[in-house]
C-alpha cells in the first residue's frame, strides 16, 4: 500500500489581536530608536551644537543655524528652548531668533525623512512614505518661503508676540511634565546608554555606537510596522479611519494631530508615525496632510504653556513666536485649495521620481539637511 506524501500544511494567520499587540511592540521599539538619537547627539557635547547658535550674524545664517541645530538634537522642543536660553540671556536679539525658530520648524521634518527610508527595497511602500514625509518637507520650506520675507519686511511676529506676552505675563500656569509614553521609552534608553558607557570608552566613540543603534532600531522596527500594518487594516479599517478624519474637512485631522503631538511630546515622533500609515495604506496622502499640520501646531503646546509659568518674558516671546508662525502658515497655505495642493503635488511628483532614481534620495536627505544648512551657517554666518 502506497503512503500518501504528506501535504504542506500553511503557517495560520496572525489573529489580528496578537497582531496589532506585535504593531505596539514595533512602534515602542521606534520610540526607542528616536530617543536612543536623541542620547546619542547629546553624547557629542553641548559645544558640539549649541556653538551653531551663537555665532549667528544675520537672518539667513540664524535660519540654516536653527535648521542645522534641531537635525542634530532630533527635537524642536530642545532647539526652541536653547534658542530660548540664548534670548535670555541677551546672546541673541529676537529679530534674529524668530528665523531661528523658522529653521528649527524645517529641521524637525529628518526624523520623518529617515523613517520613510526603512521601505527603501519596497517600491510601491517607499513611494507612499516618502510622499509622505515630503509632504511635511515641502509644506515647512513653503511656510517659511511666504513668512520669513514678510517678517524681515514688517516685524509682525516679533510685534504681535511682544503685544501677547504683556497680556499673558501674569498668567498662572503650571509646567507640563514628561507624558508617560517619553516615561517608558527612557527606561531601555537608560539601560542601554549605562551599558555603553560602561565599557569605558571615549564619548565620541559612545555616540556612534549609541547612533548606531537607534537608526537600527528606527528603520527595523518600521519597515516590519508598514508590513504588519497592512495586514492589520486589512479588514475595512483602512475605510473607516480615511472616512472619519476626512468628514471633517481637515479640521478633524488637525485636531488628531494636536492631540498625538501633545500626548507623545514630539511632533517628529507624531509625523514620522504617519509615514507608515501612509505607505501601508492605512492612511491616504491627502488625509494626512492635516494630520502633519496639526501637529506643527502641537509640538508648540508644551513649551508655550510651560514658558508662561517659569521662564523669563523673552521665553514667552519666542514661544508664541512658534506658536504664531504655524497657525498662521496653517491660515495663508490650507484653506485655499489652489495653494493646498502645491506641497501635496510637489511630493508625489518627487517620491515617483525618487523610487525610479534612487540615488536621488540620499542627494536630497544631504542636501536639504546637511549641505545646504552648513553653507549657510559657515558662509553666511
Amino acid at each position: 500500500m502506497d503512503q500518501q506524501e504528506p501535504t504542506l500544511r500553511r503557517p495560520r494567520p496572525m489573529p489580528n489581536s496578537l497582531r496589532a499587540v506585535l504593531v505596539l511592540m514595533l512602534l515602542y521599539g521606534f520610540l526607542v530608536g528616536v530617543a536612543l538619537l536623541e542620547v546619542g547627539i547629546a553624547e557629542l557635547g553641548e559645544d558640539f551644537t549649541s556653538g551653531l547658535l551663537d555665532q549667528v550674524a544675520n537672518p539667513l545664517s540664524g535660519l540654516f543655524a536653527g535648521l542645522l541645530f534641531t537635525i542634530l538634537v532630533q527635537s524642536s522642543s530642545v532647539s526652541t528652548a536653547t534658542i530660548v536660553g540664548l534670548v535670555g540671556a541677551g546672546t541673541v536679539p529676537l529679530d534674529l531668533a524668530v528665523p531661528m525658530i523658522m529653521g528649527a520648524n524645517i529641521g524637525t521634518t529628518v526624523t520623518n525623512t529617515l523613517a520613510a527610508l526603512g521601505n527603501i527595497r519596497r517600491p510601491r511602500e517607499f513611494q507612499l512614505g516618502f510622499s509622505a514625509a515630503l509632504l511635511h518637507d515641502f509644506f515647512k520650506i513653503m511656510a517659511v518661503a511666504i513668512l520669513l520675507p514678510l517678517e524681515l519686511a514688517t516685524g509682525w511676529l516679533v510685534r504681535s508676540s511682544v503685544w501677547l506676552t504683556g497680556h499673558l505675563r501674569g498668567a498662572e500656569v503650571s509646567e507640563v511634565g514628561s507624558s508617560p509614553i517619553r516615561t517608558a521609552v527612557k527606561l531601555p534608553v537608560e539601560f542601554l546608554t549605562d551599558l555603553v558607557q560602561r565599557t569605558g570608552l571615549v564619548s565620541v566613540v559612545i555616540a556612534i555606537i549609541l547612533l548606531a543603534l537607534g537608526l537600527g532600531l528606527i528603520f527595523g522596527a518600521l519597515g516590519m510596522l508598514t508590513k504588519n500594518m497592512r495586514q492589520l487594516v486589512a479588514g475595512g479599517l483602512e475605510k473607516a479611519m480615511n472616512t472619519v478624519i476626512g468628514k471633517g474637512g481637515g479640521s478633524l485631522g488637525i485636531l488628531v494631530g494636536v492631540l498625538v503631538t501633545i500626548a507623545v511630546q514630539s511632533s517628529s515622533i507624531t509625523t514620522a508615525i504617519l509615514v507608515p500609515l501612509v505607505a501601508s495604506g492605512v492612511l491616504t496622502l491627502r488625509n494626512a496632510y492635516p494630520v502633519t499640520l496639526g501637529a506643527n501646531i502641537g509640538t508648540t503646546v508644551t513649551a508655550l504653556l510651560a514658558s508662561l509659568a517659569v521662564l523669563r518674558p523673552e521665553g514667552l516671546t519666542i514661544a508664541l513666536v512658534h506658536t504664531l508662525f504655524n497657525l498662521a502658515a496653517i491660515a495663508i497655505i490650507y484653506p485655499i485649495p489652489a495653494i493646498r495642493e502645491l506641497p501635496l503635488k510637489a511630493s508625489v511628483w518627487m517620491a515617483r521620481i525618487a523610487t525610479e532614481h534612487r540615488t536621488l534620495v540620499i542627494v536630497y536627505v544631504l542636501g536639504t539637511f546637511v549641505v545646504v544648512p552648513l553653507l549657510g551657517v559657515f558662509l553666511l554666518g
